[in-house]
């Protein structure tokens, strides 16, 4: 049974074509994931399934009373408003029905015997819908989805507003599982997650039993949860069964382009035809005759290569032996989020920062470079130093385009560096003309690390900078960091990418003051 069809589908912003005549199927049971490079738009695609976004052309059919989630990480979520009440009120429409089939139940006394029997067999219904969807046992299923999630370390009756970023999306995930709806649309979902909470995710969608659509760059993640590979690029959709490691390998015969070598082969006999036998009359027709059909020849074309992302780190001066040094420092805001920490970073050091979301990792990063006052305490810093600072995500609508973006930093540049810059980082002409507002997660970060790799550094301080990047980008700046001669302080939160880069750990959750 087919759940959704999207038949002819084409979309762009401005003059750049984002799909062009796309198709697609989704049945009942299936497990896709939706890949392709920074850019390629499968969040667009999202976007447009769920009606937040018009095609410019196309067809979208929901079969009937589908209900769909959606994992969308801008949820507004209010003040005064627990952990707790947030998971509940996904099964709002269950307690509206039990608010209806009570009404029925206050009739019943007053009616004919002809309503009253079609008044119990709506009842009965209900009863049957409220039983299959967990409604008696709500509590339970909270608790075990919020366990499962690490909501429950941090408190379910917690006020949604004091939440960080990632405890944040949790509660949304959470929210959105505990919905049970016929498709889940999840879109980078282990972004924010811990590797134990990675874990358990990653067993509830290979056991769950209704269709789901992912966006994930994590290969080992999404190799253990799909059966389906759809494949965006250049504004082509195409279906290949199996995990990501089966596609890769039909997508690797497929690139060699059979046909196209085929018809080179053709076109060369024919040319090779035409040039040794034109300028004799007994074969002169016949060398005409091959030339109509190479003039008419509808010539197959190689897909364009998106171009291959190069990172390269400017580096300063070498800085002092210190790097940074605290002093019985707390940070935090209007209350500790650490016990006082005494901590030393020396020159060469490349330090990974892990642990819980919330905990205050972030909080100390800027309380590091001065962005935070820490409640109490100190930092100084080494000399010499020259920083290069990667923030996390950066929320606010930049209506510059790429080139003006990069050019306010660095001015002295013309503008074929400009571009050559950005282009170095695997954008295109489209992405560096486009403005960053209509660009995607990944796009909008190589923008920000087109501007990092620029400036002269002895210290990088980066904050999840693997967040939204596609495969090839995240594989070159591994390979960029482990090059880099100066010093490295890095919160992340894939231990794949980590752990070949950095000489020390550090922990947070053994400095915290938060549950974890």
């Amino acid at each position: 049974m087919s759940i959704l069809t999207v038949k002819n589908l084409s979309h762009g912003f401005g003059d750049r074509a984002i799909f062009n005549d796309v198709s697609f199927r989704l049945l009942k049971g299936e497990h896709i994931g939706l890949i392709g490079a920074n850019g390629e738009g499968k969040s667009t695609f999202m976007n447009i399934i769920t009606r937040r976004l018009e095609p410019d052309a196309g067809q979208i059919e929901w079969a009937k009373n589908v209900r769909v989630g959606y994992l969308d990480q801008h949820t507004i979520l209010e003040k005064g408003i627990t952990i707790r009440d947030v998971l509940k009120s996904a099964f709002q429409y269950l307690f509206d029905l039990e608010t209806d089939m009570n009404r029925m139940y206050e009739k019943m006394g007053e009616v004919t015997p002809e309503k009253l029997e079609q008044l119990l067999e709506n009842v009965g219904v209900i009863q049957d819908m409220l039983t299959n969807n967990d409604f008696y046992i709500i509590d339970s299923k909270i608790e075990e989805i919020g366990r499962g999630l690490g909501l429950t370390d941090i408190g379910l009756d917690k006020d949604v507003q004091e939440l960080s970023g990632g405890q944040r999306t949790k509660v949304l995930l959470a929210k959105l599982l505990l919905e049970k709806p016929d498709i889940l649309l999840l879109d980078e979902p282990t972004n924010y997650l811990d590797e134990q909470h990675i874990e358990w995710l990653k067993r509830y969608l290979q056991e769950y039993e209704n269709a789901f659509i992912l966006i994930s760059h994590d290969i080992p993640f999404l190799n253990s949860v799909v059966n389906l590979i759809y494949h965006m690029e250049n504004q082509e959709l195409n279906r290949y069964p199996g995990d990501y490691d089966n596609f890769l390998q039909v997508y690797e015969v497929k690139k060699q382009q059979q046909e196209y070598k085929k018809q080179q082969q053709e076109i060369a006999e024919l040319k090779d035809f035409v040039a040794r036998n034109k300028a004799r009359v007994s074969t002169r027709n016949m060398a005409m005759s091959r030339q109509k059909k190479l003039d008419k020849m509808d010539v197959i074309e190689l897909a364009k290569e998106k171009p291959k992302p190069e990172f390269h780190f400017k580096e300063a001066r070498t800085s002092g032996k210190l790097v940074f040094e605290t002093r019985n420092l707390i940070i935090g805001y209007d209350e500790p989020l650490s016990k006082p920490l005494n901590l030393r970073m020396e020159r060469g050091q490349k330090i990974a920062l892990v642990g819980a979301n919330g905990i205050g990792k972030t909080t100390l990063l800027r309380s590091i470079l001065g962005e935070n006052k820490p409640i109490s305490g100190s930092v100084e810093l080494g000399e010499y130093l020259s920083i290069g600072y990667f923030e996390q995500e950066i929320n606010e609508t930049n209506n510059k385009t790429c080139i003006e973006e990069f050019w306010d930093e660095f001015p002295s540049y013309t503008q074929y560096e400009v571009r050559a810059a950005l282009a170095k980082c695997g954008l295109t002409t489209k992405h560096i003309e486009s403005k960053i507002v209509v660009l995607s997660g990944g796009e909008k970060a190589k923008v920000r690390l087109s501007k990092l790799i620029n400036k002269e550094t002895n210290l990088l301080v980066l904050d999840e900078p693997t967040n939204h990047l596609d495969i090839d980008a995240k594989e070159e700046l591994k390979r960029a960091l482990k090059e880099y001669k100066g010093s490295i302080l890095l919160i992340s939160h894939e231990p794949e990418f980590y752990k070949d880069i950095v000489t020390d750990i550090w922990n947070g959750e053994s400095w915290t003051t938060k549950l974890v």
